[in-house]
């Protein structure tokens, strides 16, 4: 598969030299990269490699040791997570829990009150939230009757109906089949298509490959390798660190994989 590139020419995230260390551990290693507004970038490696810390340092969980995180142009190193909402910087987590007393309507509500204080302005928000990401029609079911890949989508939903610029997703794939995969992919696209930027970590090297304009490898918390698709899973430093030659052959092939 392939994705229709875009060439985006502003910044709108900017990580710069950024270090993370847990006493003697360091999580992430003067690590450096941009997301440019209107693009699909992806963020790969090995698990263990801290791409879910960097994610929180981005999105105001951490606050780095070293180092600075730029959200268009403004410094927002150790902002709180809420304040970053407000601006418009959204993520969703790697383990979904959703609030599953709620139904997927008022788990979406949750998040549309950020902006709509109103509730039936939130609820028709959530609704339309709802409906681009393939929930249209659970409204009323409970959250914890949702499939595995169905909280995958209330993730997103929960975090999109805050109205992000910039949306950071988790490993929104991890789980899901092969068809489950496939049917998703569609759904992130068309969030770029309509306005919102997108950084994502993920292992499903298939879908980073259709989707991401740009992608970054982060391995024993340095940045490695920075390119188009293409061109990373090509870089010999890539594979040997974190697809092995199969993998990177496949891809190159254009066939799916999952590293």
């Amino acid at each position: 598969m392939s994705a229709t590139k875009m060439q985006p020419a502003t910044e709108m995230l900017r990580v710069e030299n950024v270090t993370m260390r847990f006493g003697g551990l360091t999580a992430v290693d003067d690590a450096s990269l941009i997301v440019r507004k209107g693009s699909i970038t992806g963020l790969i490696g090995p698990n263990g490699a801290g791409k879910t810390t960097l994610f929180s340092i981005a999105s105001g969980f951490l606050s780095p040791t070293s180092g600075r995180i730029a959200f268009e142009g403004g410094d927002i190193t150790g902002v709180a997570p809420h304040r970053l909402a407000e601006r418009g910087l959204g993520r969703t987590f790697q383990i979904v829990k959703p609030f599953a007393g709620l139904s997927v309507l008022e788990n979406i509500v949750v998040g549309a009150f950020l902006r709509h204080p109103r509730r039936a302005d939130a609820e028709a928000v959530a609704a339309r939230v709802a409906a681009r990401v393939g929930l249209g029609d659970r409204l009323d079911d409970p959250a914890a009757s949702l499939t595995v890949s169905g909280r995958k989508r209330l993730e997103v939903a929960k975090a999109l109906a805050t109205g992000p610029k910039l949306l950071l997703l988790d490993e929104v794939l991890a789980g899901l089949n092969p068809s489950e995969v496939r049917d998703i992919i569609p759904v992130i696209r068309e969030l770029r298509d309509t306005g919102v930027t997108i950084l994502m970590i993920e292992h499903v090297m298939q879908a980073v490959v259709s989707l991401c304009d740009e992608v970054f490898v982060l391995a024993q918390g340095a940045i490695i390798a920075g390119g188009t698709p293409q061109q990373v899973v090509s870089d010999p430093k890539v594979i040997e660190a974190y697809l092995g030659q199969g993998a990177a052959a496949r891809l190159n092939r254009g066939e799916a994989a999952d590293a």
